[in-house]
């Protein structure tokens, strides 16, 4: 075997097993979580697990990309503390709302704690800049789709409703310091889909984005200016420390 051939081989302590038994959390995401799912929608999970600290320490730690872990059935999405961690920092929706999940699959003592640090992680310009960023994108997906004679109208109301739904959801995290997970109502968020149908360039959509941008702008913020890292930093500190200790 070739020296570049060794090196592409997976840690031995980082295999497979170790993303099903060193789970911190796991839970139900997405539009079942959110209130929004349709009878042909899908159930999706999502969780954090911690890589044994054996396979962290040497010449070739595993690459960031490889700190994902993802199945199709059921579609499920697995980060490293590591990463989710990073993620989180930047206010990554769709890695920060496990911690804000009223219920869990899955629970450890050490998941237990990362959900009570769940604030620690908000920051007031990260967290405006990320739902924008994630609802502009589901915008340029309705456009995209709208131009095109035969796109699927399901695909375009479902990204509508995640417009919307991101919308909604950052600005109630950005005004009280608590991130949403189910809407209060789902109706508004369908018909807000359905008109979609008839509305190609999603001018509506658009609309939505910038009377958001004013609320906003006018909106005052609890949250600081910084996330507080200090007791993020001495959490993982802890975690790889534990990890160092079970290796499989």
């Amino acid at each position: 075997m070739s020296d570049s051939a060794k090196l592409a081989r997976p840690h031995p302590k980082f295999s497979p097993e170790t993303r099903t038994t060193h789970i911190l959390l796991e839970g139900i995401v997405g539009s079942v979580a959110y209130g929004l799912n349709t009878p042909s929608s899908d159930v999706d999970y999502a969780g954090i697990y911690a890589a044994p600290t054996e396979s962290l320490l040497g010449l070739h730690p595993p690459q960031r990309e490889r700190a994902t872990w993802k199945r199709e059935d059921p579609d499920t999405t697995f980060h490293e503390v590591g990463k989710a961690m990073g993620l989180m920092l930047g206010c990554n929706p769709t890695a920060s709302e496990i911690l804000w999940l009223d219920h869990h699959q899955r629970k450890t003592e050490l998941g237990e704690e990362l959900i009570s640090l769940r604030t620690n992680f908000l920051s007031r310009q990260r967290v405006r800049d990320s739902f924008f960023g994630y609802a502009t994108s589901q915008f340029h997906r309705l456009v995209h789709r709208g131009r095109f004679q035969g796109s699927l109208e399901t695909r375009r109301e479902k990204h509508a409703r995640h417009t919307m739904r991101l919308l909604w959801q950052g600005y109630e995290l950005y005004t009280t310091g608590h991130l949403p997970i189910r809407v209060p109502d789902p109706q508004p968020f369908f018909d807000f889909g359905e008109s979609i149908k008839s509305d190609p360039e999603a001018k509506a959509a658009n609309a939505l984005i910038v009377q958001y941008s004013q609320k906003f702008d006018a909106a005052t913020s609890p949250l600081p200016e910084q996330p507080n890292e200090p007791p993020l930093e001495d959490f993982l500190q802890r975690v790889r420390r534990h990890y160092l200790k079970e290796i499989p």
